[in-house]
């Protein structure tokens, strides 16, 4: 594996943004700002400018902790079965890192204009990560850490060459429908919708491996 990589120089530059943005808007915030909202995008706790740089530093810190940890996966690997999958794996890293660095920007962005919009921001955000994730799952190859892992895909390669394309295909058409249900629909219609879709998407890949197991078990 490169040491350096343009992953890297993406992600670096993808999670700084929030750093800047925080930065530029810091001298005009309010003496009491939002820190936390409810379902309904209003405030429910507050606190002090100074506080923002406590959620900047959890956002910040779990996503070069996971890019960090994807990157160097194939070195820590037991099974040696990562380093197959090595570039995949950066890729996901990186959409991670995209990922929470907008969630970090919408809630900062959210503290200084002090409303949030969670139906057309955190819910498409999401749902758009969830088709990134399918145009990229069909590469994964079999290992212990990133994928569809349920005891059938683990067990056998077919299974979770099989599982990982159907997810492939579902989570890719599944997040762009999600994507767009969400920002046409509002309130606790658009949350009951994302929630009911996240849940298909989760289940559907995890019975498929399953059956597929059990009718090829079968065959064999």
């Amino acid at each position: 594996m490169k040491k350096f990589t343009w992953f890297d120089a993406a992600s670096i530059v993808v999670w700084l943004i929030p750093i800047v943005y925080l930065f530029i808007i810091y001298p005009k915030l309010p003496a009491r700002v939002p820190l936390h909202f409810g379902v309904d995008g209003q405030a429910d706790s507050y606190g002090q400018p100074n506080d923002l740089f406590g959620v900047q530093l959890l956002f910040s810190g779990v996503s070069a902790g996971v890019y960090l940890l994807l990157k160097f996966l194939p070195k820590i690997d037991p099974k040696q079965k990562v380093k197959y999958s090595a570039e995949t794996f950066q890729k996901i890293a990186l959409g991670i890192v995209l990922l929470l660095s907008a969630v970090n920007i919408m809630v900062l962005f959210a503290s200084y204009n002090g409303s949030f919009n969670l139906d057309k921001l955190i819910f498409p955000a999401i749902s758009l990560f969830f088709a990134f994730m399918g145009n990229v799952m069909h590469s994964v190859k079999p290992n212990y850490f990133v994928g569809i892992r349920t005891p059938w895909t683990l067990e056998s390669e077919e299974t979770w060459r099989a599982t990982h394309r159907l997810a492939g295909k579902i989570w890719f058409v599944g997040g762009i429908m999600l994507a767009a249900l969400t920002l046409i629909l509002t309130g606790q219609a658009a949350f009951i919708v994302f929630t009911a879709g996240v849940a298909i998407l989760a289940t559907v890949p995890t019975a498929y491996s399953f059956i597929y197991y059990k009718k090829h078990q079968l065959k064999g």
